[in-house]
């Protein structure tokens, strides 16, 4: 199956104490490069949850995003500092007798001081976010892969029809090639009987001029190649698999052999097909730079 580089999941698990919400989303990337998001809670697992993403994909620009709340009772811990609060006491103290004021420090105003009382997270089990981790990332990376292979479905048969196209127009180029010399052949014979009796006619002359126009002209070995990147790219497209590369390439060298083609051509018939044959290969490079 061919799997595009576009795609979308999510992941959900709640219940009365926790919930846990993984989403992700990919763009086409020459590599596999990955962006985690992490609550400060769970960043300890980024490496953990970027070597689960490995199994599903290996290619393509990903942003996972990861938000987690623990509601249950212990999630969170009162901390009190009783050294700093008693520093603070000690020098309201000192103030209050160097300026003779009254000290009206109380132990509700001490614990709005900062560093007094601090709210810790509490760290959770892990094992058993581990668990959660890896039910809630299966789901989101299932749903992932899913909407990867649907795009990359419609990006193959979008490819393929496309391909049939090209098959038209290389037919066309090949069966237009010899026309051209043949036609070539008859102006310059006729020209040269207009400048001469037509009993002084070189015909080996001719021959050799049209030998040379024929050289010139000549498409049959891009034809040849043109005709076996197609088939190659087809065959890649049936056959599924991490193609994308192999894709990439074939259009590259499909796109070299029409631009040989192109600046060989004479005729402005095989010049307008070149130039649609061209479009076509770049509408096929844009499209296999999502393919996985």
């Amino acid at each position: 199956m061919i799997t595009s580089m576009t795609g979308f999941g999510r992941g959900e698990y709640s219940d009365e104490n926790k919930k846990l919400v993984i989403e992700m989303k990919s763009v086409n990337h020459r590599y596999l490069d990955v962006n985690i998001k992490l609550p400060k809670k769970l960043g300890f697992y980024e490496a953990y949850i970027r070597n689960l993403l490995k199994k599903y994909i290996s290619r393509g620009k990903v942003d996972i995003f990861v938000t987690y709340e623990d509601m249950s009772e212990d999630s969170n811990k009162i901390i009190y500092n009783s050294a700093i609060a008693s520093e603070y006491f000690k020098y309201a103290e000192l103030i209050s007798s160097e300026l003779s004021v009254n000290n009206d420090m109380t132990a509700s105003k001490i614990m709005r001081f900062p560093d007094v009382i601090t709210v810790e997270e509490q760290d959770a089990d892990e094992k058993e976010m581990e668990q959660l981790i890896n039910q809630v990332f299966d789901e989101a990376a299932k749903s992932f892969v899913v909407t990867r292979q649907t795009e990359g479905e419609n990006l193959k048969n979008d490819i393929l029809e496309k391909l049939e196209k090209m098959d038209e127009y290389v037919s066309f180029i090949e069966e237009r090639s010899p026309q051209i010399i043949s036609e070539y052949k008859d102006k310059l014979r006729e020209k040269v009987k207009d400048l001469l009796d037509e009993s002084n006619t070189d015909e080996t002359r001719i021959m050799m001029e049209v030998t040379v126009f024929a050289d010139k002209v000549c498409v049959d070995e891009e034809i040849v190649r043109l005709k076996s990147h197609i088939d190659g790219m087809r065959n890649a497209l049936t056959s599924g698999g991490k193609v994308g590369r192999k894709l990439d390439f074939l259009a590259q060298e499909m796109n070299r052999e029409a631009n040989t083609t192109l600046s060989k051509s004479s005729d402005l018939e095989i010049t307008n097909i070149g130039i649609e044959l061209k479009t076509m290969i770049e509408k096929i490079r844009e499209q296999v730079q999502n393919i996985e």
